[in-house]
């Protein structure tokens, strides 16, 4: 990549992410423009489509966390696939308007924690903290892991830890947390 700034000024970036579906798909149709804070924006239609595979869940009677857990093993490869060919693209390695990784991030909470609407929020905040935050070793991964599957990783793995804490939680506060 000809560039290690996370989000050095792209001419017409819009106009391409718009046009272009590879970077439409990675910019999280479009969520990842925002000026600020794009990855947090680009977390929501990871958790729009959360509900949507509850929803989807509950009318087929099956449980929402074997719907997850297969939305998370065929996005994960389509992601490394989309963020790299992006990343390539923008000359940029993991701009922060790439959020792919976010969308598929923010469903590992759900693998195991009921989709409820207090639990949508909960499992934001807590992907959100971890992705931003990347305690070792999700930062060791960040910087030592390129490419798609560079851009992935990291948000792989604060999904995970944000299961993890949310389950913690959940042991912790258990009428206060994950009801339904």
């Amino acid at each position: 990549m000809s560039s290690h700034q996370k989000n050095p000024p792209i001419p017409h970036l819009a106009r391409r992410v718009w046009r272009d579906p590879v970077l439409w798909l990675a910019f999280g149709f479009g969520s990842g423009l925002a000026p600020k804070a794009p990855g947090t924006f680009g977390t929501l239609p990871g958790i729009a489509l959360a509900c949507g595979i509850g929803v989807l869940a509950t009318s087929l009677a099956v449980p929402a966390g074997y719907l997850m857990a297969a939305a998370v093993l065929l996005l994960t490869p389509i992601g490394v696939f989309l963020c790299g060919r992006a990343s390539e693209k923008l000359g940029v390695h993991d701009h922060g308007g790439i959020v792919f990784d976010e969308i598929v991030g923010v469903l590992i909470p759900f693998i195991l924690i009921p989709v409820t609407p207090l639990n949508l929020l909960w499992g934001f905040v807590a992907f959100r903290v971890f992705d931003v935050l990347k305690p070792w070793p999700i930062s060791w991964l960040d910087r030592r892991v390129s490419g798609g599957l560079g851009i992935m990783v990291d948000d792989l793995l604060a999904g995970i830890f944000a299961l993890a804490a949310l389950l913690i939680l959940s042991r912790i506060f258990p009428a206060a947390f994950f009801a339904g």
